[in-house]
């Protein structure tokens, strides 16, 4: 998997574009406005690339999810068809369109049922993997200490092959088990947030310490 067709035109696309670039994957970012992109790929170098949604999922053997999570299940319904078969990264969180309580993020799904949940359903061909998604992008790629990165999905291959993506970014991995995991996998976004609304501290990782 050297293409990688990533859905997103953000500061996370953007870093996770860069990231795979430098570790030797060719990468395209998928957006409604290429322009935008434009500097990003300047920057980016040779394997840089830049088109619409559907080039994206078409160029990609490998595809990033990397939108706000209030667009992420419309567009994955959009391209059920192209992501049959192929491993898709999910980065998303169901980050409701309304501000922060004291700090804490609000999810416009419960701990019944999660983001990562209703885009599986919405492309039940595709292989979903939760990963990323409780980081933030400064972090996302060769970050110290080798933190751990939560991840979870029903493809069994799909879920070693983004492990060794997340060993080459410099992260241990834990692997959760089912698309249910995503329950509980999400919110860690909102436990992740809550220095930086009140501190403005944003570098930070989790790190899973076993006895």
């Amino acid at each position: 998997m050297k293409k990688v067709g990533i859905l997103g035109s953000g500061p996370v696309a953007m870093a996770l574009g860069k990231g795979f670039i430098k570790h030797g994957y060719e990468a395209m970012l998928g957006s409604r406005d290429i322009k935008k992109l434009d500097q990003w790929k300047s920057e980016a170098g040779a394997h840089a690339r830049t088109g619409s949604f559907d080039e994206a999922v078409k160029y990609g053997d490998l595809i990033v999810l990397a939108v706000k999570g209030t667009v992420a299940e419309e567009l994955i319904k959009r391209h059920a068809s192209g992501l049959a078969g192929k491993i898709v990264i999910d980065t998303t969180n169901p980050i409701a369109e309304v501000p922060p309580e004291n700090g804490v993020l609000k999810f416009f799904t419960t701990l019944d049922n999660s983001l990562m949940e209703r885009l599986q359903k919405a492309a039940p061909e595709a292989k979903f993997v939760k990963a990323f998604s409780c980081v933030g992008n400064a972090l996302m790629v060769d970050p110290d200490g080798k933190p751990t990165m939560f991840i979870c999905g029903n493809d069994e291959a799909a879920k070693r092959d983004v492990s060794e993506i997340l060993y080459q970014f410099h992260w241990d991995v834990e692997d959760m088990g089912k698309v249910e995991a995503a329950r509980a996998i999400e919110p860690l976004c909102i436990l992740w947030c809550i220095p930086g609304f009140l501190r403005n501290e944003w570098k930070h990782a989790f790190k899973l310490l076993k006895a």
